[in-house]
């Protein structure tokens, strides 16, 4: 099996990210049917985008794992959102919890 790799902790923000003061955060949503939950959130898009990318590449790299065990298989997207949107008690979702059913 395939050892997964940390995701790197540091990338500059875009400018479009820079100089923002308002409330808006970056998510990246899990999807697995019908399924949504926030992953993570981030205060850039240029992070949002890293954490979606790693998170993919760790899904790439169980998809047999996942089809042999009839498995489905997690989407990532990345969403804007408000603060005052994140859910009450929100946590942040383990990339590879989808391995032992902790996704959702």
């Amino acid at each position: 099996m395939p050892i997964f790799t940390a995701m790197p902790e540091k990338f500059r923000p875009s400018e479009k990210d820079a100089g923002r003061g308002d409330d808006r955060l970056w998510a990246v949503v899990a999807t697995m049917g019908r399924v949504v939950r926030i992953a993570d959130i981030h205060a850039s898009h240029t992070r949002a985008q890293a954490d979606q990318l790693w998170r993919e590449q760790q899904v790439k790299a169980y998809l047999g794992f996942l089809q042999r065990c009839e498995q489905p298989v997690p989407r990532y997207s990345i969403r804007a959102l408000n603060r005052a949107q994140l859910p009450r008690g929100w946590r942040p979702l383990p990339a590879l919890g989808f391995l032992d059913g902790r996704l959702f």
